[in-house]
Order: C-alpha cells, then sequence, then structure tokens
C-alpha cells in the first residue's frame, strides 16, 4: 500500500484548523517527519515537533528551550515577554507564578467550588429558558468569565462589560491589551487595588514583589491580561466536551450511570479536545532531537493534539473514551510551565458535567458547529443546542 506524503507547510494555513483535517497531517509527521523544519516565508523559520516523547521533553528542559521571547508561532517576539507568567524563564518565573499560586491551589479551589456551582446554575437556567442557544456563548463562555473575573476581584456589575471586549479581542484575534476599554479597565481597577487592596488576585499583583520589587503598571496589566485570556482554553475544552458528548453519546449514558467516572472523563475531554493548539519555545543553546541539529535562537513549535493521539503512547488515540487509564495526556503542558490554572480548570468541568447531568433531561445539537480559524488555540467557535429540563 502506498503512502500519500502530507505538506506540513498547512499546519500554518487557519483554514486547515477550521475546516480540515490537522489530525491527518499531524499522522503523517509523526511517522515521517516527526522534527521537521519550515523554511521563513510569511513566518520566520521554525522547527516542528509532533511526538509526545519529544514534545515532554522540551517542556521540562526549561533551561534550553525558552518563554521569554514568545510562546506563540508570530512574525516578531511577544510584546509581554519576560513580564508575564507565560512568558518569563527561571528564576523570575518561579517567583512570579509565586504571587499567583495561592489562588489556584487545591484548598483555593475547593473554597471557589461554591461560587462555580452558583456561576453554573445561573447560566444554565438562563440557558435551559432560551431554549435553544449556543453553548459555547451562552454557557461554557459565560461560566469561564464569570470564574476568572471572581477570582481578580472584579465586581459582577462589570462581568457582561469584561465579557464583550475579551470576546471583541478573540474575535479579532488579537491581545488583549490591544482593546482600548479593556486596558483602560484594569488600569483604573489597579490604582483603585493600590490605595485599597482587597482579598482579590489584582491585589496580591500591584502590591506584591518579586526580587524585593513591586510589578511595573505595565507587568500587572500584561498578568491581567494573560490570566483572562488563559480561560479561552478552559472554554474551549468545555465547548469540545460538550461537543464530544453530542458525537459519543454512549459515552454521556455511561458518565450519567456512573458519576465515579467524573474524574477519568475529564482527563479523556483535556486529551481529546487539546485547545492549546501549540506553544512555542526558542531553543537557548544548540541539541539534537531525533538527529535533527538545533541551534541556539531556532523556534521549536510544540503541536500538543498531535502528541495526544500519538499511537506510542495512546491505545487507540482516535476514540474518545472517558474510562481510558492511563491517560498521560499533555493538553495542560508539563514541567515548569504546567498550567497554573489546571485545577480549576477541572473543577469548572466537573461542576459543569455534573450540573448538566442533574438538571437537564435531554442535549440536543440545534444546528451545524464552526470551528475557530486559527493555529493558537482549537475547538469550536459556535455549538448550538438546545437543553431541554428533566
Amino acid at each position: 500500500m502506498t503512502t500519500t506524503a502530507v505538506s506540513p507547510a498547512v499546519l500554518t494555513d487557519p483554514q486547515l484548523h477550521a475546516s480540515g483535517d490537522p489530525h491527518a497531517v499531524w499522522r503523517w509527521m509523526r511517522a515521517h517527519s516527526p522534527v521537521h523544519r519550515h523554511e521563513a516565508a510569511e513566518l520566520p523559520a521554525f522547527f516542528s515537533l509532533t511526538r509526545h516523547e519529544d514534545i515532554r521533553s522540551v517542556y521540562q528542559d526549561a533551561a534550553g528551550f525558552s518563554s521569554a521571547r514568545g510562546v506563540l508561532l508570530r512574525s516578531g517576539d511577544d510584546p509581554g515577554g519576560g513580564m508575564t507568567l507565560a512568558l518569563t524563564d527561571a528564576p523570575r518565573h518561579k517567583r512570579l507564578r509565586g504571587l499567583m499560586a495561592d489562588w489556584f491551589n487545591t484548598r483555593s479551589v475547593r473554597g471557589l467550588e461554591g461560587y462555580i456551582r452558583a456561576a453554573t446554575r445561573s447560566v444554565l437556567g438562563r440557558a435551559v429558558e432560551l431554549g435553544a442557544c449556543d453553548f459555547a456563548d451562552d454557557v461554557a463562555g459565560r461560566l469561564s468569565l464569570s470564574v476568572i473575573c471572581h477570582i481578580l476581584g472584579i465586581p459582577e456589575r462589570d462581568h457582561d462589560d469584561l465579557y464583550r471586549w475579551t470576546n471583541e479581542a478573540f474575535e479579532a484575534h488579537t491581545s488583549l491589551v490591544s482593546h482600548p476599554l479593556l486596558v483602560e479597565y484594569f488600569m483604573e481597577l489597579l490604582y483603585q487595588r493600590m490605595e485599597e487592596p482587597t482579598d482579590d488576585l489584582v491585589s496580591a499583583l500591584v502590591n506584591g514583589t518579586v526580587d524585593g520589587e513591586l510589578l511595573t503598571e505595565a507587568e500587572a496589566v500584561f498578568n491581567c491580561e494573560n490570566l483572562i485570556g488563559a480561560t479561552e482554553n478552559g472554554r474551549l475544552a468545555l465547548i469540545g466536551g460538550m461537543q464530544a458528548f453530542l458525537e459519543h453519546p454512549d459515552q454521556w449514558r455511561r458518565l450519567a450511570a456512573d458519576r465515579r467516572l467524573t474524574a477519568g472523563a475529564i482527563e479523556e475531554i483535556l486529551r481529546w479536545t487539546s485547545s492549546a493548539t501549540h506553544s512555542m519555545r526558542v531553543a537557548t543553546r544548540s541539541a539534537e532531537i531525533r538527529g535533527t541539529r538545533i541551534e541556539a535562537g531556532d523556534r521549536v513549535v510544540l503541536w500538543l493534539p498531535s502528541a495526544n493521539r500519538d499511537e506510542d503512547v495512546f491505545t487507540d488515540p482516535c476514540l474518545f473514551d472517558i474510562t481510558r487509564s492511563p491517560n498521560r495526556h499533555i493538553a495542560l503542558a508539563a514541567g515548569e510551565h504546567f498550567c497554573i490554572g489546571s485545577t480549576l480548570a477541572r473543577a469548572e468541568m466537573r461542576v459543569l458535567f455534573t450540573e448538566l447531568l442533574d438538571t437537564v433531561g435531554r442535549i440536543e445539537q440545534n444546528g451545524p458547529v464552526r470551528r475557530l480559524r486559527s493555529i493558537e488555540v482549537s475547538g469550536p467557535e459556535t455549538l448550538p443546542v438546545r437543553l431541554i429540563p428533566k
């Protein structure tokens, strides 16, 4: 049987991820070119990694592969480089993480579960009243933003404004800090918390210190943007999880019959959706991966959905199975940059799907799904559904 070659160059075409089959490209690359060099064109030259083992090894070598110049493939360096949690290297990364870690640890998230449950019931109640709704917008998006706004200390009366501004930025595929109203809002909030600190994450950012110094205003704003922007991945996991259950109703029935499967279902949703399509690093020294030479300064792109469908790691990787065990996915990264919001993301999924099982009798898809046109994040942009109460 002959194997048809696939062009890895198409991976940088957002349309492939919206309406094509990127998994076919990644599957070919894992087999034939797992360390693939892309020559400079509209984007700078870079190497693609598609195998789980190689991607995990780069994540775990933070000294050899830097995040400081940006973690997304773009024409230049990220303007937030060296300022945010995602875009710093050791030792500053660890110290900056220390400013925020207490807000996302297991104990804090347990304390938040009452708020998450109340917010979930609110968005679901509204969605059920609507009957037909967009799960992406009316449920997952509003829930994710409501929770991170609560952690940041943004008053509930302002949540709708934040939701509108972030959606405008996401839809335009621009950074949140390019939205003038959003930046203006955060600057005002920062000044308020400088004068009157409260028990919220914004107060921690503007009044805490790293290496004995306060963060600059730019650093504080970029980190707020980073935290709100990170909700896009959590939101997409919720939407993609719902879509997966709609496409695999046997798995939904299985979960409904045995709630003990919830933890495993969450891990399978994370693996299956892999909402962060890629993460980039810049080599700080020469290295060799599978016989290919990487030089200092080279960009290395890690394709996470490919790692999470790697045949060498996962049995039947193209099967959505909520009982999958073991499930060594890296949807939330690995090493020093393991997602700080991982516990929170899992809690949101657990509460949302539990509440859906408890309060909604039937969930029906109510129109075609439109996927995001992006090489950065992956998942449904719209998911029309009809929620029928019990």
